[in-house]
């Protein structure tokens, strides 16, 4: 009887040490008793007290000195425009080669005229050579965004649209806007052509003077548009239109050049002035520009040139 009690002992002594041995720690025996296709939620850090593992360490922040200071990065481009020009040696002046006296064809087939001399005394003075380029009047901002030309000289007026795409000179001359007509006309002023047609030079200050005169511009009854002013003036003396509107110094000359065929009314559209036109950024070689204009007005070079043209001093 006593060894079957020793036994049963025995077997009581190693069955309470597998059980144990299974169970481990009180932390192990919970984690058996859960599922194994459950998650456990671990807790959150204390977001007040410590930083999230996904924040870098303040003290691997690029140091403040890298940083490039905001004042540098805002800083304009340097102008280098007059260098650009004198770099190649050239001024590429833009201009309407039909716009006599300030830039034409003579009987040669040369462009001459009142502003290519005034630019070729330019060009000079800045120790340059002078080129000229003929231009589509109504394209003259393309061409001169794209540096297909250097400046816009040839009775280009100023106008405050204007000066939103273009820098311009200092004024060197004044102008006025007005309507030419056929010497044997009856019109006075700008009421005769109610109901008329009147033709201007696209893109010209001449289209912005009719336009900006609303009561004028609504009684119209066409407004035909060329290419220049030579071609308007041919279609008004075979009388396809009634008028055109055009710069006072354009017509002027055309007046006195083909007696008997033309008149100007006094009835002026507007009044204005000619500048030189320049790309927005390019200071430094407007201010060149307008330093070599002004010793010319000191030194008499202008008055003589102006005075080769109109027989007057006309200039600024």
């Amino acid at each position: 009887m006593k060894k079957i009690v020793s036994i049963c002992l025995i077997l009581c002594l190693v069955f309470t040490a597998a059980a144990c041995s299974a169970a481990g720690t009180p932390e192990k025996a919970a984690a058996s008793a859960i599922p194994s296709d459950t998650v456990v939620q671990q807790p959150l850090p204390d977001t007040e007290s410590e930083s999230s593992p996904a924040e870098a360490p303040a003290s691997d922040a690029a140091p403040a000195s890298d940083a490039a200071p905001a004042s540098d990065a805002a800083a304009p481009a340097a102008d280098d425009s007059l260098k650009y020009i004198q770099d190649k040696g050239e001024i590429i002046m833009g201009l309407d080669d039909a716009f006599p006296p300030m830039g034409y064809r003579d009987e040669k087939n040369e462009i001459v005229g009142f502003d290519v001399d005034m630019a070729n005394e330019v060009a000079k003075r800045l120790n340059v050579k002078l080129k000229l380029q003929p231009i589509d009047w109504n394209a003259k901002d393309l061409e001169l965004s794209s540096k297909n030309i250097d400046v816009i000289w040839n009775g280009f007026t100023i106008l405050e649209d204007r000066k939103k795409t273009t820098l311009f000179s200092t004024p060197y001359m004044n102008n006025e806007q007005i309507l030419i007509v056929k010497a044997d006309s009856p019109a006075a002023d700008r009421s005769f052509f109610k109901g008329k047609k009147i033709g201007i030079q696209a893109g010209s200050s001449a289209q912005a003077a009719v336009e900006g005169d609303a009561e004028f511009n609504a009684s119209i009854g066409e407004k035909v548009d060329f290419k220049d002013n030579v071609t308007a003036l041919m279609d008004l003396e075979a009388g396809r239109v009634d008028a055109v509107a055009m710069d006072s110094i354009v017509a002027n000359y055309n007046v006195t050049k083909q007696a008997g065929k033309f008149k100007v009314l006094a009835d002026a559209l507007s009044t204005e002035e000619f500048g030189i036109g320049f790309r927005l950024e390019d200071k430094s070689f407007c201010d060149a520009v307008n330093n070599a204009l002004a010793d010319m007005k000191a030194d008499g070079t202008s008055k003589t040139i102006s005075e080769k043209w109109f027989g007057k001093d006309v200039t600024k």
